[in-house]
């Protein structure tokens, strides 16, 4: 009886850095039992070349052009519902992680990991695992959801990383002054912080703000 060979997994690779994508591609092409299905620069190309290729695993970065890796996620998890998204990203805040993950991605690595994690991620999220290396799981422990930021105080909370006054915020947000001065007061109570310079660095840290 002749055994039958196992077909090869299927790859989306979705960087908006083409040396990315070229080592990435170089690595798979290591491997006898994956391989490259296509490869995306943008969050819309990767929206269209999922459904035209329905790739087995897709590795999606968070950081693209026009449409975000969050985003992209969720729009091919839609028109996909079992869509397999490992993100590959150097984003590491607890609130990136968070959200690729209620977004539907099933697995997380961070750029520089050991390249293994990274095939052992895709073995394990192509079988209906989910793979999340020792650090991303820190990460989320350490997450508090009482930190949250509402939709306005991240409206805020961009502007004061963009140097604007109190004034100036309430004016490009049609709000009034005190409103929007009980919102600083709001987002420095939440991050735990005690001026506005501390909020942006903890913003950018956690992932709750990009420059």
């Amino acid at each position: 009886m002749t055994k039958t060979a196992t077909a090869p997994i299927r790859i989306l690779l979705v960087d908006d850095h083409p040396i990315v994508r070229i080592g990435l591609a170089a690595l798979v092409k290591t491997l006898p039992d994956m391989e490259i299905a296509a490869q995306a620069a943008t969050g819309r190309e990767a929206i269209e070349l999922h459904r035209k290729h329905e790739p087995d695993v897709t590795l999606m970065d968070l950081r693209l052009p026009d449409v975000g890796g969050v985003e992209a996620i969720r729009a091919i998890r839609a028109a996909s519902p079992d869509a397999r998204i490992i993100v590959l990203t150097t984003y590491e805040g607890d609130e990136d992680i968070h959200q690729a993950l209620q977004a539907g991605a099933r697995g997380y690595i961070i750029k520089g990991l050991p390249h293994d994690l990274l095939t052992d991620a895709i073995k394990r999220v192509h079988a209906g695992g989910r793979y999340l290396p020792q650090v991303v799981k820190q990460a989320l422990a350490n997450r508090t959801p009482s930190n949250d930021l509402s939709p306005r105080e991240r409206e805020v909370l961009v502007r004061i990383a963009q140097g604007k006054s109190n004034r100036e915020i309430a004016a490009e947000l049609e709000l009034a002054e005190i409103t929007v001065k009980c919102r600083v007061s709001a987002i420095l109570q939440r991050l735990d912080v005690g001026d506005r310079t501390e909020a942006v660095v903890t913003a950018l840290q956690r992932g709750l703000l990009h420059l």
